[in-house]
């Protein structure tokens, strides 16, 4: 078996006095999947804002590839193959669809860069509205652009928090058709609130409450564990 791309052990973190996350560990494959599930106020955000370096970790470490990058700021983890794409702001709204493409390769190093031809072939809707401002796009459509932008630096982790929130079903399916076929050479942290959505997805899965683990495993293990909806439930 080989050793996972990304390793957090312990990870502690959140907003100055105020504690977030307690101790979380987990572990994510050079493929795939992983989900992190929970309720509003879990600690999903936080876990990837402070594994990416936008927020400090209070304690634990975080190793990429075997190298510790616990609080390397995002530019480095980026360099390092790591795309994010957060919960809102994913698009600039003045700049066209194309404009925000090419914006988003060109603070990659060169040799990550894809064509933003790739985006076209990968969402053709984008595409047809290349010269369309994104502030004019459906919540959908700047989800797809927003992820469109971070898959063209061919991130070898893709960290997404709620790509389909708020989006309509139709373009969920094109978003997790893409998340796909982009996991079967790639890994994937994606924070997700539709329970169906990531089981679908997911091969495996990791349940915070209160900013600790409390279920992980398999999504086939998770199926049948009578405590996940306990869990998840409002």
């Amino acid at each position: 078996m080989s050793d996972p791309l990304l390793e957090v052990d312990g990870l502690a973190g959140g907003y100055g006095a105020s504690q977030v996350l307690f101790g979380v560990s987990f572990a994510v494959p050079e493929r795939g999947v992983v989900a992190v599930l929970g309720r509003n106020g879990a600690g999903k955000t936080t876990l990837l804002r402070t594994l990416l370096g936008y927020l400090p970790a209070l304690d634990g470490a975080v190793r990429l590839r075997g190298r510790d990058v616990t609080g390397a700021p995002p530019a480095r983890l980026a360099r390092a193959g790591v795309g994010y794409m957060p919960q809102d702001r994913v698009v600039f709204p003045t700049l066209t669809v194309e404009e925000n493409l090419r914006l988003g390769a060109q603070a990659l190093p060169r040799a990550r860069r894809a064509p933003v031809q790739d985006a076209y072939a990968l969402f053709p809707k984008l595409g047809d509205r290349r010269g369309q401002r994104a502030g004019t796009m459906s919540g959908g459509e700047r989800k797809m652009l927003g992820l469109a932008r971070a898959m063209l630096g061919r991130p070898e982790l893709l960290v997404l928090d709620e790509p389909t929130e708020g989006v309509w079903h139709g373009v969920v399916d094109e978003i997790l058709g893409a998340l796909r076929t982009y996991a079967q050479s790639a890994a994937i942290l994606i924070v997700e609130q539709h329970l169906d959505l990531a089981m679908e997805l997911a091969d495996s899965a990791l349940v915070l409450q209160r900013g600790e683990v409390v279920l992980s495993g398999s999504v086939a293990q998770l199926r049948d564990d009578r405590n996940l909806l306990a869990f998840l439930a409002p």
